[in-house]
């Protein structure tokens, strides 16, 4: 049974519509602006299996979410193809009341195996990371030298599955910029939905500096010199991509400017981690332990109260207050264990 509305508003207004759900903080890449080599190299502490929050575990918290109007879940990671039993999470949300939208954001390298089997348990769209179509480009931006052909042919595999498909790609300036144009190129003949994402400051890991992030206004200059674009209104309250179209056709272009058109004040976005964190906000530096009271045997009543204290007491606007001091010396989570 839904709880009313108007107990899921923040502090700011906000309310509560989508969970990002991470499955695995393990990833088979280690991009530069998530997981750099550097730091997550052999020696890594991920978390070990009986850490992570189980099939049962995950689906109790989708229901929690679901009774609180929570109506999007998106499976993220790491990256969570990894995980074995995800077919069995997809199949388990399809049948919680009131989920009308599940989605994966996903590197791309296992679709072709994963496509048809996600498709059939109930996945309906599917965002690939694909940050250039130069092979050594890519290979940079990826850090284990994985090539370009393999991402596109799981992008086909999606497809045919009938999945819906957005590519999304961080732009970080000096590295993979010169792909721009052929990125957009590419994806408007393929009539593929392609998201450029500004680089951000996620964690503490990736050296972020402003110097490094090419701006939405240059993004959107360099794809207007070889096709006008006009603006979509947005589909719904709190989406994160501003919606281009390239004119005279329906492919569209989505631009995620969180670092120079903050869009804080209409995040309905809440994160649960895959051990079982409640966090708030991307750049959260700290949360709430939703497994804790799982593996007490707490009821659903129980969890429920917890996560409407907690966005109750939301008060995060880190985009719109970020300067170049607070990225350094905040200490933030990383991308790859909460989920982009």
């Amino acid at each position: 049974m839904k709880r009313e509305d108007n107990q899921m508003i923040d502090r700011l207004g906000r309310p509560l519509r989508d969970l990002r759900i991470s499955v695995t903080d393990q990833c088979n890449f280690r991009c530069v602006y998530c997981m750099p080599a550097e730091i997550f190299g052999p020696d890594f502490r991920f978390l070990h299996q009986n850490e992570l929050l189980t099939v049962d575990e995950m689906t109790i918290i989708a229901e929690c979410f679901a009774n609180l109007g929570v109506e999007k879940i998106r499976i993220t990671g790491g990256e969570p193809l990894l995980r074995k039993d995800l077919s069995v999470f997809i199949e388990r949300l399809t049948k919680i009341e009131g989920i009308k939208d599940i989605a994966l954001t996903t590197n791309g390298v296992h679709l072709v195996k994963w496509a048809e089997i996600l498709k059939q348990a109930g996945l309906q769209r599917v965002n690939v990371s694909l940050d250039a179509l130069d092979d050594e480009v890519f290979k940079k931006m990826n850090g284990v030298g994985v090539g370009v052909a393999l991402i596109l042919k799981g992008i086909e595999a999606a497809k045919k599955a009938g999945l819906k498909v957005k590519v999304n790609m961080v732009v970080k300036k000096g590295l993979n910029d010169s792909q721009i144009v052929p990125m957009a190129r590419y994806f408007k003949q393929a009539g593929i939905t392609l998201r450029f994402i500004e680089f951000m400051d996620v964690g503490t890991s990736n050296g972020w500096d402003f110097s490094q992030v090419v701006t939405k206004k240059e993004i959107y200059e360099q794809i207007c010199q070889f096709h006008l674009l006009e603006p979509i209104e947005s589909a719904y309250f709190g989406e994160v991509a501003s919606r281009y179209r390239y004119v005279g056709t329906d492919t569209e272009v989505g631009f995620i400017s969180s670092v120079t058109e903050s869009f804080c004040k209409s995040c309905t976005r809440a994160r649960v981690s895959a051990d079982g964190i409640l966090y708030t906000c991307l750049f959260a530096s700290e949360g709430v332990s939703l497994k804790e009271l799982l593996r007490q045997g707490a009821e659903k009543v129980l969890i429920e109260e917890l996560i409407i204290s907690t966005w109750n007491k939301r008060n995060d606007r880190y985009s719109d207050e970020r300067t170049e001091q607070s990225a350094k010396e905040r200490k933030k989570i990383e991308m790859s264990y909460i989920g982009g």
